[in-house]
């Protein structure tokens, strides 16, 4: 009873570190030295090396959503309003989900493991022997990789997904593509694109303070820095969720919007 105990006493304080470290995060935006290059790196991690996976659950998720909504839909004789319906789930809740979930698998856990593994070796301390922040160097350039890239897949997954949902009303239901689309148009508002930029910046930086403050506070060895990867996705997962959910009461429980 007491090691179970102790872990959870753990993860609620390497949770509050990653609280702090937030914080830390912000101070050194403002005054902090940015290190450009490590920016680029961490950018293609982010970006291009993870966009298979996002395009590919995506398509798949828009022909699935479809398929479910449209059967529905159909019954009642409202066809022209299935690429509408679809474009408004998907724009506002799952692609920004599935999108962030993806990063934080791929590109999350690997935050952890590598500063994980240079917590372990002393290659952190090192940093500090050189008079080098290790925030500015090893977690600021993630974090504004994160941030930058986080919208621009979550861009490219609504595209993808539309794309599938469209394919898949042609194929099962005989849904012309052109009233698919025109039905998209119709639903969607620019606000809907401001918000899954919006949720992409938020969702962008859950992902790499929590995988870097994961790494972080490491502690022991090669099985430390394998749990610090995982228990990091899943904390991204979760506070992804929770974050979801008082956006989605801010953004649109208001009637206004």
């Amino acid at each position: 009873m007491q090691p179970k105990k102790n872990l959870d006493q753990l993860w609620i304080v390497r949770c509050l570190a990653t609280v702090l470290l937030f914080g830390q995060v912000c101070l050194h935006l403002i005054q902090g030295k940015t290190y450009y290059r490590k920016i680029l790196e961490h950018m293609v991690t982010a970006g291009p090396a993870s966009i298979s996976p996002v395009l590919l659950v995506s398509v798949f998720s828009g022909m699935i959503f479809t398929i479910q909504t449209a059967r529905e839909l159909v019954k009642f004789g409202a066809v022209s309003t299935v690429g509408g319906a679809f474009a408004l789930a998907f724009c506002r809740e799952l692609a920004p989900i599935l999108t962030a979930s993806i990063i934080a698998g791929q590109v999350g856990s690997a935050f952890a493991a590598e500063i994980g593994a240079m917590r372990v070796t002393e290659q952190i301390d090192a940093l500090y022997m050189l008079k080098t922040n290790p925030i500015d160097y090893l977690v600021l350039p993630r974090v504004i990789a994160c941030c930058l890239m986080m919208p621009i897949m979550m861009i490219f997954a609504l595209i993808m997904g539309i794309a599938g949902g469209m394919f898949a009303a042609a194929q099962f239901y005989k849904i012309p593509p052109e009233i698919f689309l025109e039905s998209v148009r119709d639903f969607l508002d620019t606000s809907d694109v401001f918000t899954i930029l919006l949720k992409g910046l938020i969702f962008g930086a859950i992902v790499s303070i929590n995988g870097c403050s994961w790494g972080l506070t490491t502690r022991g060895g090669a099985k430390e820095v394998g749990e610090s990867a995982t228990t990091a996705v899943v904390t991204t997962w979760v506070a992804i969720f929770m974050t979801d959910f008082f956006l989605s009461l801010l953004l649109y429980e208001n009637p206004a919007l």
